[in-house]
């Protein structure tokens, strides 16, 4: 190959490389205007059936992907949702997000979402990250937020749904259940089943404000309804939600607190962990010990024993936030609210 030809190779442009398709592109393809591709496209009533099945095919063979920055830019929406969770991996807010997508995704809103691994300042630059593009509403699981995150949110003036918890001051709206109450009824469940000494379990780490909110709602009960009674907590010393810390919170309870003759676990994980090492290790549930969870995960159900856990509205959670989200979004109301979809003991037979 001669030197010209090399020359040739490097320098002649190739369209994919150098840009990509654009709309007058595919009005050349359609031997239409760019007007009525944009038509097409924005407003495909207004364009005959034969004009438009040109266009589309147009679109398909050129690979023409709409530039939404601009159009966005135009019309001063992204159809974006940003959703703020704790961890990508739980189940729970999985479901949520489910929920949140059922709503959204036929009004044509898509989802960017991220993780704060219970961690305030990763929160805090989530929110920063994707307020700088610019979302028509935000979803954000939990109600405490460092002060400038609050101070962003608030100062966003987009529509926020805080989920997961209740409060007295919410960003915006709120959508949840009392994770204090929903303990306080477990404990009450708890003492009328007949059991004396109950211990909680879990991970109580800075930044899981839930787990917290729980564990300080078993201390206060503890004292209101088992007089005399000491306040008995294991926390696994780890951020990490799996069946092993699970077994391992079980074992270091019998170590530590005997007589504990309840076991009431922070989530169901925590507590399927327990069964399943008190079926390998011989022990009897609820004979020796009683478990309880929290979260009514499916595997709860499976268990043997079943689990005696809390049953709370995760996908529910998901869905009326979306619902909050599209009215306010799309001008359907400028109200707030405060959703409270409640929870439910589900006594099983492990307690």
């Amino acid at each position: 190959m001669s030197d010209g030809a090399v020359a040739a190779l490097v320098t002649r442009p190739s369209r994919r490389s150098t840009h990509s398709v654009t709309l007058e592109d595919v009005a050349r393809h359609a031997q239409v205007s760019p007007q009525t591709v944009s038509r097409s496209i924005r407003s495909p009533q207004l364009v005959s059936e034969f004009t438009l099945e040109r266009v589309r095919n147009s679109i398909s063979e050129t690979g023409y992907v709409p530039n939404l920055a601009a159009s966005n830019l135009a019309s001063n929406r992204s159809m974006t949702v940003a959703a703020i969770i704790p961890a990508v991996s739980a189940s729970v807010f999985a479901d949520a997000l489910q929920g949140l997508e059922e709503v959204l995704a036929p009004e044509g809103y898509q989802l960017f979402i991220g993780s704060t691994s219970y961690r305030p300042g990763h929160e805090e630059e989530l929110v920063r990250a994707f307020l700088g593009r610019r979302p028509d509403g935000i979803f954000i699981v939990g109600t405490d937020h460092s002060p400038n995150t609050g101070h962003l949110l608030r100062e966003s003036k987009v529509p926020v749904v805080e989920a997961w918890d209740l409060t007295d001051a919410p960003i915006d709206s709120v959508v949840g259940f009392s994770n204090s109450a929903a303990i306080r009824a477990l404990v009450e469940f708890a003492r009328d089943r007949g059991y004396r000494h109950p211990t909680f379990a879990g991970s109580f780490q800075t930044g899981d404000f839930r787990a917290l909110a729980r564990r300080a709602s078993f201390e206060e009960s503890v004292d209101a309804l088992f007089p005399g009674e000491p306040v008995r907590v294991v926390d696994s010393g780890t951020a990490t939600v799996d069946y092993d810390t699970g077994r391992r919170l079980l074992t270091e309870t019998r170590a530590a607190h005997p007589e504990t003759d309840v076991l009431m676990f922070a989530s169901d994980v925590f507590a399927a962990g327990a069964v399943l090492e008190c079926a390998r290790a011989g022990i009897s549930v609820p004979g020796d010990i009683a478990v309880t969870g929290f979260g009514d995960f499916e595997i709860g159900r499976h268990l043997v024993p079943t689990l005696t856990t809390v049953a709370v509205p995760n996908r529910q959670i998901g869905t009326a936030a979306g619902e909050l989200l599209l009215a306010r979004m799309t001008g359907g109301t400028r109200e707030t609210a405060e959703i409270d979809l409640g929870f439910s003991v589900v006594a099983r037979e492990s307690a």
